[in-house]
């Protein structure tokens, strides 16, 4: 190999390279709030990782930005923003703080569940109208004993007496859980990533009014908004969290061939492979938002088994992909790249990403899609 192939010119390590969004064609005004948020979420996402705790810094910020109730329609006091946007502002999240964006993600989830399906009740409305004054932060209980990360199936029914509705439920993670209910901890939350979730087991004990179920069935509000919702923000989160370790893998190598005369690091050649895998991450999600927002109205098209298996393999091909390019990112770094500290460290953008897989196993979800993959006709053309 000849000297000019292993050099890069003075000049190239001059020009600053802005890290890329999801999307192009959004609001700067939501992206401007994002990078504040996360600008704050970076400053203490080392104390949270180490000290395991909730990412409060964060969170206050995400209130003061008011990006909590962005997705709540404009005539009930939000800003109605797509689920394109929402998964652009998880996005610029993962790259400060995983814990962050994904706790943002899993509220965002449960908002567009209630502003997709609680219209026409009274008592969503002026949930909606509440969370967009007071930014609320909606918990997250979906995971139950021995069902695991299966929110299709419970052994704990929702019981109705007297208009009111009562729920006894062995919850084994539910993130960032607080004293609204009756909460009795019965799992500690002690992980190799994903730390500042503190997605604690509780015995979740509940008492509420009729109305503040869902006045449609959980059937249509799976297929039509929690599934896409929670994949496509998930990945975004993962895309973000990758995007940061890629961030940091690109400035070493413009460290390193500073310091050496132009001479690349060994590893620089795995920088293009985490560069071209992010970038085919960030066109998954983007393609499954769109086609997620243009069937929005529709509960056909949402419903089908194409769209649906579609928005399985997204969480599983994001999420494989996310770890093969921090993998790659850690790769361009080295020892650098791999100790706890220091400038150039992904530990914890490694031990965060290994999540990706884990969070509802990517086995249990294909082992369940199999039956409705033999349903899906294999196409006999390139385009349709």
């Amino acid at each position: 190999m000849s000297d000019s192939a292993t050099k890069i010119r003075p000049a190239d390590l001059g020009r600053q390279v802005t890290a890329p969004s999801i999307a192009g064609d959004l609001s700067d005004d939501f992206m401007v709030r994002a990078e504040r948020v996360a600008a704050i979420a970076a400053a203490h996402a080392n104390a949270v990782d180490m000290e395991n705790r909730f990412p409060h810094e964060a969170i206050e910020a995400l209130r003061a930005q008011r990006l909590l109730g962005i997705q709540v329609p404009a005539d009930l006091g939000g800003e109605g923003a797509s689920a394109l946007t929402v998964a652009n502002v998880c996005y610029a999240l993962g790259r400060a703080c995983a814990s962050t964006a994904m706790i943002y993600a899993m509220h965002q989830v449960k908002v567009a569940c209630i502003v997709r399906h609680g219209r026409g009740s009274a008592w969503m409305e002026d949930l909606m109208r509440k969370l967009a004054a007071g930014q609320l932060l909606f918990a997250s209980s979906t995971t139950e004993g021995n069902a695991g990360g299966d929110v299709r199936s419970s052994t704990a029914p929702v019981e109705q007496t007297d208009g009111h509705i009562t729920l006894d439920r062995s919850a084994t993670v539910i993130s960032y859980g607080r004293e609204d209910y009756s909460l009795e901890p019965i799992s500690t939350w002690n992980t190799l990533g994903m730390r500042g979730t503190m997605s604690i087991g509780f015995r979740l004990q509940a008492r509420a009014r009729q109305e503040q179920i869902l006045p449609v069935p959980y059937q249509s509000i799976h297929a039509e908004t929690m599934t896409p919702s929670a994949h496509l923000f998930w990945s975004s989160v993962w895309a973000g969290v990758a995007g940061g370790a890629v961030g940091k893998a690109h400035k070493f190598v413009r460290h390193v061939t500073r310091q050496a005369n132009g001479n690349l690091p060994p590893g620089a050649a795995h920088l293009t492979k985490a560069l071209s895998s992010l970038a085919s991450l960030r066109a998954l999600i983007t393609g499954m938002a769109r086609r997620f927002e243009a069937n929005a109205g529709d509960a056909d098209a949402l419903g089908s088994l194409e769209f649906q298996n579609a928005v399985v393999m997204l969480k599983i091909d994001a999420s494989e992909l996310a770890v093969a390019t921090v993998m790659s990112a850690m790769r361009v770094g080295g020892l650098s790249a791999y100790r706890q500290d220091g400038e150039f460290s992904i530990g914890r953008h490694l031990r965060d990403i290994l999540s990706a897989p884990i969070m509802i196993h990517n086995d249990r979800i294909l082992a369940n899609a199999v039956s409705s993959s033999l349903l899906v006709g294999v196409p006999d053309q390139l385009v349709d």
